[in-house]
């Protein structure tokens, strides 16, 4: 594993249990990690775990479970118990009836403060007490002091409708009886007083930031002028990216743009148009008797510069997780996004989901890149793990 620095306050670990091909999936994570694997190994759905943990601190997980078909059709639908450590080579579990409750887990633990969340369903058939009957309900959430869950460690403790917060030793306080077996307690319950680790915890996780598409079509948003208005965030469809260029040349580090801009195209710079407050990019290359504005570029080109106002922006988040950024890009841009990235991974907590080779290379040629690489088992996603890999501890709650 990595050693964190000291200014990071990172996740350290990733843990999913129950959804899609990732029955029981321990993930280590460092500054910068490169998650790939073969097409249908588990990486989409680990990026998708990830997103679903993000929403839990906006209160939107239950809505982001009915998108992709509720709860049941994102479970795992392999067997229960199969073998503690698969391997392509071992012979497929006998299939049985399921016996144990329906489940999906979600959590992360860090060095301050760690998380986990256990869905299920409500009572079904004669018991059912509600039309919502396929709606998942949360069963458990905790939050506790560190990476590690001990019964000591735990701050604050939900079970069904009752959220209680540990108080001074062995006394808890009561936080909520009645909170609805559909909100999360981190979106849902704030006391800065009696549980000031809620508060800390859902802001932490609403500051991840997630880029997973780009639109750079002949209509996209990017290539047309736009009203300029202070952008430290690039928004997640690019849409705003003139405004958030000139926002990191004023607040930001305008060197590293340019720096970045002449690494993917040698003696080129990017400069912002401003027609009566319309922001506007264009690329001015060698050889060429003007620049290109933005509607004239490359799907390529344009998506580069899109991540090279995301990957520097000024107000750097904790987490950031790029999907497939390789997407439209050209190969021989791949390791100047990678070096784009090693050097955002100094401001945050970098996840790169990527099944681009020279991209991975690109980024495991830095020392502190953590490479994590997806296998299928018999269904499930697995970790290509080597004897000497370094594992963390993970331990749910128990419902």
């Amino acid at each position: 594993m990595v050693a964190f620095p000291r200014a990071f306050r990172m996740i350290s670990t990733l843990a999913v249990a129950g959804y899609r091909s990732l029955r029981e999936l321990v993930v280590p994570l460092g500054p910068l990690n490169v998650v790939t694997g073969d097409n249908g190994s588990g990486k989409s759905s680990l990026y998708r775990a990830l997103r679903l943990l993000s929403e839990v601190a906006h209160g939107g997980l239950i809505a982001s479970l009915a998108r992709e078909g509720g709860l049941q059709s994102t479970l795992w639908a392999g067997p229960e118990s199969p073998s503690a450590s698969p391997t392509r080579s071992e012979r497929p579990p006998p299939g049985a009836r399921r016996r144990n409750p329906v489940s999906l887990r979600l959590g992360f633990a860090a060095d301050d403060l760690s998380y986990s969340l256990e869905l299920g369903l409500p009572p079904q058939g004669p018991d059912a007490r509600s039309a919502f009957n396929l709606d998942p309900v949360i069963k458990r959430e905790c939050i506790w002091s560190g990476p590690v869950l001990r019964p000591a460690a735990i701050l604050v403790d939900r079970t069904g409708p009752l959220t209680r917060a540990r108080g001074e030793g062995t006394e808890w306080h009561t936080l909520s009886q009645h909170l609805p077996d559909f909100e999360s307690m981190v979106a849902r319950c704030a006391d800065p007083v009696r549980a000031p680790e809620m508060i800390a915890l859902r802001e932490k996780m609403r500051s991840w930031r997630f880029y997973d598409y780009f639109r750079s079509d002949a209509d996209a948003a990017s290539r047309r002028p736009q009203i300029g208005t202070h952008t430290p965030v690039l928004s997640h469809d690019g849409s705003d990216l003139a405004a958030a260029l000139q926002t990191i040349r004023e607040i930001g580090d305008a060197d590293a743009v340019e720096q970045a801009i002449d690494d993917a195209f040698p003696g080129s710079s990017v400069n912002i148009l401003n027609a009566d407050g319309r922001f506007e990019v264009e690329l001015t290359q060698p050889g060429l008797l003007r620049p290109l504005r933005a509607g004239e570029l490359s799907d390529g080109t344009l998506r580069y510069v899109l991540w090279v106002a995301a990957l520097l922006t000024p107000r750097p988040p904790e987490l950031m997780v790029l999907n497939e950024p390789e997407s439209s890009l050209h190969p021989d841009l791949l390791p100047s996004l990678g070096r784009l990235i090693v050097e955002a991974s100094s401001r945050s907590q970098i996840v790169v989901v990527t099944h681009a080779s020279r991209l991975v290379a690109a980024l495991e040629r830095h020392s502190g890149c953590n490479s994590i690489r997806l296998a299928k088992a018999h269904g499930q996603t697995v970790m290509d793990l080597h004897i000497d890999d370094d594992m963390p501890r993970w331990q749910w709650p128990a419902r």
